[in-house]
C-alpha cells in the first residue's frame, strides 16, 4: 500500500503513481542493522552459493534474507574451535523454513588452538595458493588465519559429503569464512547427549555398536578414515546416532598413516563398548573394515 497526496489547491487526494506500470512500483522499506549487540542479518546470501549446503536442503532450512540471527549463547569448547547456538529467524514468525536454532563452530587460529596432532591428518593434503602455504610455514598472522580457514573448509566437504551419502552426521548449512553453520541435533529440546555420557540396555547398546561399525565401514568403503573418533564425539538422538567433529577426516590411501588412524578408531570405540559391557574386538572390527575398502 502507498498514500495518497492532496491535489494542489483542492481537497481532491490523488495517487502519485497514477499512470505508472504497476510492476514498476513497490514498497520500500528501510532497514537498519539490528540494535542488538548479539544479532545480526542473515549471511545466507552473503557467501559464496558454493558454500550453501546441499541440496536436497531440509524444509528447515532459512534462506529468506529478512531472517535475523540471534547468538544464544555457547554449547561447546573444543580443541581447535568453539560451538554456539545461533537461531535464525524471520521476525514474528515461527513457521518451518522461517526460524531454526543451529549450531555454529567458530574456529580458533592456530595462536589460540590446542590441537597438536594436526600434520598427522593433513600429511597428503594440498594448499592450492602457494602465497597461503607460505604465510602458514612462517605463522603470520595471515597464515594462522588461513590455516584455521582450511580446517572449517575440511570439516565443510566433509560434513557435505558424508551427508551427501546418506551417512548420520549434522546437516550443513553454511560456511563463512571460519565459521561453520550446521543441523543442531537434539532429543526433546536440549541437546543430545555424547555417547560417552549415556548408560544405554543391552539391546540400545547393541544396536550403537552396528551403527558406529556401519558408519566406520560406510567411510571405509569410500576411502575414508574419521581419524579422531571416540564416544566423546559422536551424539546419541534418541536410538540413533549421528557422528561430529570431522575436520580431520583422512584419505585412507592418501594419507601415509590410514591405516594406523583407522586401528585407533577402532580400538577406542571397543574400548568404550567393552567398558559397557559388550564384547567386541578392535581388531576383528579392523579386518571388517579392511573388507570393506579394499
Amino acid at each position: 500500500m502507498h498514500s495518497y497526496v492532496p491535489e494542489p489547491g483542492t481537497d481532491r487526494l490523488t495517487d502519485p503513481y497514477e499512470g505508472i506500470d504497476p510492476r514498476f512500483v513497490f514498497d520500500f522499506q528501510s532497514l537498519d542493522e539490528p540494535d542488538d549487540d548479539l544479532q545480526r542479518w542473515s549471511t545466507w546470501l552473503s557467501v559464496d552459493p558454493l558454500c550453501r549446503g546441499p541440496e536436497p536442503r531440509p524444509d528447515w532450512v532459512v534462506t529468506s534474507q529478512a531472517a535475523v540471527d540471534t547468538e544464544l549463547g555457547i554449547l561447546k569448547t573444543g580443541k581447535e574451535a568453539d560451538v554456539f547456538l545461533l537461531e535464525r529467524a524471520v521476525p514474528g514468525s515461527d513457521a518451518v523454513g522461517e526460524t531454526v536454532v543451529m549450531a555454529a563452530k567458530r574456529y580458533r587460529d592456530e595462536e589460540h588452538r590446542n590441537f597438536h596432532r594436526s600434520a598427522g591428518y593433513t600429511a597428503g593434503r594440498r594448499v592450492r595458493n602457494t602465497r597461503d602455504t607460505r604465510a602458514m610455514a612462517k605463522k603470520t598472522a595471515f597464515g594462522r588465519t588461513v590455516a584455521a580457514g582450511q580446517w572449517a573448509w575440511a570439516e565443510w566437504e566433509s560434513l557435505k559429503r558424508l551427508w551427501s551419502l546418506g551417512i548420520a552426521v549434522p546437516y550443513p548449512v553454511q560456511l563463512d569464512g571460519t565459521e561453520l553453520l550446521m543441523e543442531w541435533i537434539t532429543v526433546d529440546g536440549d541437546t543430545a547427549p555424547r555417547l560417552a555420557e549415556t548408560r544405554p540396555e543391552r539391546d540400545l547398546l547393541v544396536s550403537y555398536f552396528d551403527q558406529v561399525r556401519d558408519f566406520l565401514a560406510e567411510l571405509a568403503r569410500h576411502g575414508m578414515v574419521h581419524g579422531d573418533l571416540s564416544a566423546f564425539n559422536i551424539l546419541a538422538a534418541g536410538e540413533r546416532l549421528v557422528v561430529i567433529d570431522l575436520p580431520q577426516v583422512i584419505d585412507l590411501v592418501g594419507n601415509p598413516t590410514g591405516m594406523d588412524f583407522l586401528l585407533r578408531d577402532c580400538t577406542n570405540i571397543c574400548r568404550w563398548f567393552r567398558s559397557r559391557g559388550l564384547e567386541v574386538d578392535e581388531h576383528d572390527v579392523f579386518g571388517e573394515l579392511l573388507a570393506h575398502a579394499f
